[in-house]
């Protein structure tokens, strides 16, 4: 893909970032000027392949878990600016699609309510700042897909509200979504998001 990007002078977004080899690619790629950009997801600077042995098919995605050393170039091209986006890479299965043998078993895991606290982690452990956060969870993703951004008189707004302080164990079975998915579940954290506003409409509120 980088190759093309070079080729023909387009633009290309690189997805589910999560080995060594690709961050070094990226990284290679800017510092050449080509128009590259890309976006990894919680699990691959959070998990490693060990955590298969732990979750079984909730820890089974595509691209797979890596080992340790994708995980910390993972984490450092977030750091540096080669990776530009954190998404959810949201993929809810029901148990049934789960609940079978590993090579059978569908790939994905439910992302998106896990996603916000599992990116303040990475802040609380001081590998990215807030800002950064912020920048590659929502203005970022905007700006690349040509979507609007930024708060303005008279325009509907698109807001999520975080206590960067409240302290919770992630659940799976207190989820809005009906899948249970998430090799997360069980993990304490710090801090996550309690309302949402959509397009000026609140979509989710917890505790307001």
């Amino acid at each position: 893909d980088i190759g093309l990007s070079e080729l023909t002078g387009a633009p290309v977004h690189i997805a589910h970032v999560s080995t060594a080899e690709s961050v070094r690619a990226l990284r290679e790629a800017k510092s050449r000027g080509l128009r590259v950009t890309a976006e990894t997801a919680p699990h691959y600077f959070m998990l490693t392949d060990e955590a298969v042995r732990q979750c079984g098919t909730h820890a089974k995605m595509n691209p797979p878990l890596r080992t340790a050393e994708d995980r910390e170039a993972v984490r450092k091209g977030l750091a540096d600016g080669t990776i530009d986006v954190i998404a959810t890479d949201h993929a809810p299965h029901s148990s049934r699609e789960k609940a079978v043998e590993f090579n059978t078993a569908a790939n994905g895991i439910i992302g998106l309510e896990s996603a916000v606290s599992l990116g303040l982690k990475l802040v609380q452990e001081g590998v990215i700042s807030l800002t950064q956060l912020i920048e590659k969870m929502s203005i970022g993703p905007a700006r690349i897909l040509g979507l609007k951004s930024g708060l303005q008189p008279g325009r509907p707004a698109d807001i999520t509200i975080i206590d960067p302080d409240v302290d919770y164990v992630i659940d799976v079975k207190q989820f809005q979504s009906l899948s249970r998915n998430s090799p997360f579940d069980g993990w304490q954290l710090q801090g996550k998001a309690v309302l949402t506003i959509v397009d000026g409409r609140i979509v989710f509120a917890e505790g307001i």
